[in-house]
């Protein structure tokens, strides 16, 4: 359930998701680990939550892998995900979750501060995650340029009929 929402968008029209077509459903399932890893830190006992502590962490690093494999293979389309809104929520989305896999791998399992606030930067992260992609989609339809130039690059790129 996690990747089939990245699945379907990457299923249209829209530049920003359907030219990440195959990074997308990793970077879904990297967000919904972060947020299940996240909750689990909320409620687990500092000393039992060392599942999600790993969880946490493998969740930001595959994040990260699938976000930077998303934009090499975007082009220019690709700058939806670093301008206006969605390239905020994706900047914040990438501290968030970065910062709360490196807090709960270090004291995470000593301190439950260290825990719920790892925990809630993750959801919050997720979250993020979330809302700048679809931002980006939105952004990437709006404007025409991100539809009609690659068409065309891939038309010259293409050998005649």
């Amino acid at each position: 359930m996690a990747t089939y929402t990245a699945v379907l968008a990457a299923d249209t029209a829209v530049p920003a998701w359907h030219g990440a077509h195959r990074e997308l459903p990793y970077l879904f399932a990297a967000s919904a680990t972060a947020a299940a890893a996240g909750m689990a830190l909320l409620l687990a006992p500092a000393r039992e939550n060392a599942p999600a502590r790993c969880a946490a962490v493998l969740a930001a690093a595959t994040d990260a892998v699938a976000t930077r494999a998303a934009e090499r293979r975007l082009g220019m389309v690709a700058e939806t995900y670093r301008e206006g809104r969605a390239g905020r929520l994706l900047r914040c989305a990438e501290i968030l979750i970065g910062g709360a896999a490196a807090t709960v791998a270090i004291g995470g399992g000593r301190y439950r501060a260290a825990a719920v606030a790892g925990g809630v930067a993750l959801l919050a992260g997720s979250a993020c995650t979330r809302f700048g992609i679809f931002a980006a989609g939105i952004a990437s339809a709006q404007d025409p340029a991100y539809t009609v130039v690659p068409q065309r690059a891939a038309r010259e790129l293409s050998p005649p009929d």
